[in-house]
């Protein structure tokens, strides 16, 4: 396909109506942000992506089909103007956009983040024209772009553990005359060269608050990012460094989730019907259905994160009816086998995974279900720990 002879323009017309659409949402209502929105061109960032096919195979993965503008030039240009995540990346693997293939399942290891959240990050870190901030995950470049454009060049470093995925991004980059500096680097270890920072803002989420990350921000600077686990419960905070390198804020509300970390990633955890053959043969009805924590709901959604935090190494998973807890740390493992209206609880192990979790589920339900803008999380002693005044059992004992 011929690509067409106005496509700045075209992608003019289409930033500039995302760029109201998002004012319309009250997503930009610093000017800055919205000069920067209006400016940068998002489609340079994405000449490839993948989007969902509206139906799954018939093995029911999810079927990935590619998108450039030589295959759609329509929808490729539509799509990168519009709130949506693009997905840039399957598995690791780099894509040949000269010669694109659908794709049939896979995990998405890197994207460009819908637009409306990039500025909800910037906005919540609370970036001003002075910071300096370290930006962790560079994904396509688009992010990095707006903070360059509202912080000049020199106040932004981005770091990127993919050095294909940086090398592209450097390129867009470059091309658009933004200079920031740029590293190949893991984002649990932030980047010492370039410290201190004003602001650390991450794409990706972690398990627990890096201590690096605290170390290199300076007293009184800010960390955002996303918390994150093997139980896929999330929980976005903002912190404020102190002068003695410890570091406290609160959990933001709103559901936002993002791919973890490629070091904090759960681990395989083998076949589900081996680890539910180990279970006693009776256990004891649930004093929770599991359903609080898998609802599609936004109270589901925090009650995972704090599903999460009882259980920290528990991956979740299903066998027929039942869903399965494992623990490839402990060995510990529970099944909830559904019957008659109740749940079923069977468990083995040194730690009692559903009596871990059922544990915070009450003392949430005690506590009048608390929104997650009233828990509060303090990041000193090498370790994080989650507090909330009428949840005293927080932080809960770990095994």
């Amino acid at each position: 396909m011929t690509m067409p002879a106005n496509i700045e323009t075209d992608a003019a017309r289409l930033r500039e109506a995302m760029t109201k659409s998002l004012t319309a949402d009250d997503v930009l209502v610093d000017p800055a942000w919205h000069h920067a929105t209006a400016t940068v061109p998002r489609h340079r960032f994405v000449p490839g992506f993948y989007l969902p096919a509206d139906e799954r195979d018939r093995q029911g993965m999810t079927v990935w089909e590619p998108v450039t503008a030589e295959l759609d030039y329509g929808r490729w240009l539509a799509a990168a103007y519009s709130d949506t995540t693009l997905i840039t990346q399957l598995d690791g693997a780099e894509v040949d956009w000269e010669q694109p293939t659908v794709r049939h399942g896979g995990a998405p290891t890197s994207s460009s983040t819908l637009p409306s959240l990039v500025l909800r990050m910037w906005a919540d870190a609370d970036v001003s024209e002075d910071h300096t901030v370290l930006e962790i995950g560079t994904g396509t470049g688009y992010s990095t772009a707006l903070a360059c454009e509202r912080l000049g060049s020199a106040n932004v470093t981005s770091i990127e553990v993919d050095p294909h995925r940086l090398e592209a991004a450097a390129n867009a980059l470059f091309g658009l005359g933004y200079t920031p500096t740029l590293a190949v680097a893991d984002g649990l270890y932030g980047y010492w060269p370039e410290a201190p920072f004003d602001r650390i803002v991450a794409a990706c989420s972690f398990r627990a608050v890096p201590p690096a990350l605290v170390s290199q921000t300076r007293p009184g600077g800010k960390i955002l990012l996303t918390l994150s686990g093997w139980l896929y419960g999330y929980a976005r905070v903002l912190l404020t460094v102190g002068d003695d390198h410890t570091a406290e804020g609160q959990l933001l509300s709103g559901t936002v989730s993002f791919m973890s970390a490629r070091t904090h990633a759960a681990p395989a955890f083998g076949n589900p019907a081996h680890w539910a053959a180990g279970l006693p043969k009776t256990g004891r009805k649930a004093k929770h259905s599991p359903e609080r924590i898998t609802a599609v709901t936004e109270e589901a959604f925090h009650l995972r994160f704090l599903a999460q935090s009882a259980a920290p190494d528990a991956q979740m998973t299903t066998v027929g009816e039942a869903i399965l807890l494992a623990d490839v740390i402990t060995g510990s493992a529970a099944t909830l086998t559904p019957g008659d209206g109740t749940w079923q609880v069977r468990q083995s192990g040194p730690v009692k995974l559903w009596d871990r979790i059922e544990t915070v589920l009450s003392a949430y339900d005690a506590a009048g279900r608390p929104g997650p803008e009233t828990f509060r999380l303090h990041v000193h002693d090498g370790g994080q720990h989650l507090r909330h005044p009428h949840m005293p059992g927080l932080p809960l004992p770990m095994p």
